[in-house]
Order: C-alpha cells, then structure tokens, then sequence
C-alpha cells in the first residue's frame, strides 16, 4: 500500500490494489445509486419532459459532484466515518444521523429486494418472492466469505458493467435525436419545471447512505490520510459520472422511444422502453437489467448501513458481516411476509431528503475546524460547490416532507 509515513499514512502510491479498490468503491457507489427506483424515475421524466429533461440529468451530475466530492476528502482527510465526524461537531449527532440512515437503508432494502425479485420474474417466469429470497441468499452468500469485500468489489463492477452494456445496445437500438437531446440540455424548456426532476435525481444518486458507500468503503480497507486525495478525487468523480453515464444512456434510450409517439406503461414504463426497442424478448433483457440494478444496490445498502451501525458500540465493530446479514435477512422477511409497503418507502423518501442536507452540512462545518481536520485545507471552490448542494437538498428533504403530510392526509 506504500511506504508508511508519519501517524500511520501512506505515502499516497497507487498499487494494483488501489486501482481494484478504486474500481470497487466506484462501483459500489455507483450501483448503489442505481435501483429499481433510478430506472423508473429516469423513463417517467424522460417522458414527461422530452429533451429537456437532458438539462435536469446535468445540472444534478454537477451538484452530485459538489456533495461527494466534499464528504469523501474530509472523510479520507481524518480517517473516520461520517457518523464519527458528525460526533465531533455535535455530541450525540451522529448516533442520530446513524439510526436515520438505516431506518432509511431497511425500507429503501425492502424495495431493493422486490425489485430484484422482479426481475428473476421477468427473467425466468419465477415467483417475485421466490426471487427475492434467492437474492437475498446469494448477497448473504457474498459477505459470509472470508473474501467478502474483494467479492462485493468484483460483483458490483460486474452488475455495474452490465447494466451500462445491455442499456447501451438498447440506446443505440432506439436512434434518438442526438442533436435535439444536446441543445436541449444547454437550453431547455421552462427550466423550472425541471426543478423537481433536478432535486429527485439528487436525492436519488447521494441522498441518505448512498453517498458515503464508496468513501466508507475506502476507510474500511485502511486508506486514509492527505496522501490520498488524489485517489479520492477521482474515485468520487468517478462514482458520480459513472451513474451519469447510465441514465444518460438510458434517458436516450426512452427519448429515441417517446419521440416516436409511443406511451409508455404507467404500471412499468422503463420495461416498455426495452419492448417496444427489442421486441418480445425485451421483457427479459429488462428483467436482467432490473435484478442487476436490484441486486447491487441490496449489497450497497445493506453494507453501507452496517458501517454506520457498527460504530454505534464497541461490541458492534468486529460484527460488520453479521449486521449486513440481519439487514438482509429483515428486508427479505419483512417484503415476503408484508409485501412492498409503500407507506414504508415513502417515509424512507423523506429521509433520504433530509439526511443529506445534515451530514454534508456537518462535513462542510468539519472542514474549516482545524481540531478536527488539523492542517488540510479544504479549497473555497468546494465550499461553494457544497453550500449549493445542501441548499438543493435541503429543498428535497421539504418536498419529503410534504410527501409526508398527503400520505398521512395532513
């Protein structure tokens, strides 16, 4: 990992290692971000949007960049989690921010695994609940082995490379009007309709656990340090793009749908996309996509999650695998024997809104307190990137909110 250095860094050298980590703390954020939610969000605003919705797609990129970029190099920067850092601005505020995240983190599981059972359904003809019990074995599967996190690494990019090619080859199947999609995304119509879009998608890529996957990922194999942030910079940018580039592909691909005059499914839109492009057999291919998206975020979520239970207790912390067992176990009993709880998912919504805001606003605080980041300096640029970030997602976490108070008739 590089030769050490004083208080326990490196010396920042990049390693075969380092790349397979920087692969799979991509990825794992990346595909944590993806889920069954992302693609139906994606297909629902492409259509309702057209082109435009192009503009929406980046301006929620750049602030996703501002966010992750920010939370991972304060967190590299002093080698500890976020829950431990929001500790040392305010007693007591990341035990509050660790039960939130994984209140948010079981619900959005459940949804997770029924997405997954979905698609073995498409895939195979199998039972949803057959196919989320499947699931869940086999991420149990994955963290009961010693090599577990090279595993969850190597499975990620795996899923997150499949998606990118199967919804790639139904882009390019679709012939979307690539100049059309391009001036609309630097000038679009009525941009502030899009203001919901831009916020959702935002919420949706690094709103709750999902962005501290990757940077919590990095902590637990060791690498931490200023050493490092090179590595971090690209890792989180990577991560961020790397979602981009997917619902991009995808976004064209219903464009290349929707511009032809064809009404996508209300009751499953982006699988239409995948029929109306490839036919009959597009059910299938759908289906592959759905439990890959499914099937990666299961793993991110319930792994995320156990990083930030595990430092609830000091008994908790050598039980990292078997937290991310029960989480799984819990979101699979709770979908087979209560079905997909909507309520349960909508509450998850708001605090995905309102978990961000508080951990980046903690971390941007962090990072001008020199007992806590000691001698690094945090660029302006950054600050300002991240002020406009909380801001946005403050705004999500009050459309979450009144998600809320129609549900419960308020």
């Amino acid at each position: 990992m590089g030769e050490k250095l004083k208080n326990g860094e490196t010396d920042g050298q990049f390693t075969k290692n380092h790349k397979r980590l920087l692969l799979g703390s991509v990825f794992l954020m990346a595909t944590s971000a993806i889920g069954p939610a992302f693609l139906t969000q994606t297909a629902v605003f492409t259509a309702q949007f057209a082109a435009s919705f192009a503009f929406a797609i980046l301006l929620s990129i750049l602030i996703d960049i501002g966010a992750q970029i920010n939370i991972w190099r304060v967190l590299i920067v002093t080698g500890k989690r976020g829950q431990e850092v929001a500790n040392d601005i305010v007693s007591g505020l990341g035990t509050f921010i660790s039960i939130l995240i994984a209140i948010g983190g079981l619900a959005f599981n459940i949804g997770n695994i029924a997405g997954a059972g979905l698609g073995l359904n498409a895939i195979f003809g199998l039972d949803i609940k057959v196919g989320a019990a499947i699931t869940a074995i086999l991420s149990i599967t994955i963290f009961l082995s010693r090599s577990g996190q090279k595993i969850m690494d190597v499975v990620t990019m795996f899923l997150g490379v499949l998606m990118i090619i199967v919804v790639a080859i139904v882009m390019v199947k679709a012939n979307p009007p690539y100049g059309y999609a391009l001036t609309h995304m630097i000038v679009p119509e009525n941009p502030l309709a899009l203001v919901l879009p831009i916020i959702t998608l935002v919420g949706g890529t690094v709103g709750g656990y999902i962005t501290f996957a990757g940077a919590h990922r990095i902590l637990d194999s060791g690498i931490k340090g200023k050493a490092f942030l090179p590595f971090v910079n690209k890792a989180a940018v990577a991560g961020i793009l790397t979602t981009g580039v997917l619902r991009t592909l995808l976004f064209l691909g219903v464009l290349g749908v929707v511009v032809t005059g064809v009404t996508l499914s209300s009751e499953n839109p982006p699988a239409s996309v995948f029929e109306h492009v490839l036919g009959p057999i597009g059910k299938n291919i759908f289906g592959v996509v759905l439990f890959a998206a499914a099937m990666s975020s299961v793993i991110g979520s319930a792994y995320t999650s156990s990083t930030f239970l595990k430092t609830l207790h000091k008994s908790l912390y050598t039980k990292s695998n078997l937290m991310v067992i029960l989480f799984i176990v819990v979101s699979t009993i709770i979908f087979l024997f209560l079905g997909k709880p909507v309520t349960l998912l909508i509450v998850a919504g708001a605090l995905n809104g309102l978990i961000l805001p508080i951990t980046l606003g903690t971390i941007l605080i962090a990072s001008k307190r020199k007992s806590i980041v000691g001698d690094y300096k945090h660029p302006t640029w950054m600050l300002v990137f991240g002020i406009i970030a909380v801001i946005v997602t403050v705004v999500t976490g009050i459309y979450s909110l009144q998600s809320l108070s129609t549900l419960f008739g308020m």
